[in-house]
């Protein structure tokens, strides 16, 4: 409503890469689970995006804190 799209950090299957995500967009708003339970579904349906961190094969999550510093960089550069 003002403005902001929203982009949630999740492992769900069909979430693009961060960089994707954010890319053309004005004003983001990143939304981050907590560490353990990650987001919940409330919050994934309810973004307008859905992004991932790409790892290395074998290397599916990052603790909240380096995930939220990654978003951020990427999302800062754009």
């Amino acid at each position: 409503a003002r403005g902001f799209t929203t982009v949630a950090l999740t492992l769900a299957d069909d979430a693009v890469p961060v960089e994707d995500a954010v890319a053309g967009l004005d004003r983001v708003a990143l939304v981050l689970g907590s560490e353990g339970h990650g987001l919940s579904e409330r919050w994934q349906d309810s973004a307008d995006r859905r992004a991932i961190i790409p790892m290395h094969e074998g290397i599916d999550s990052l603790n909240v804190a380096a995930a939220s510093a990654v978003a951020c960089y990427v999302t800062a550069r754009r």
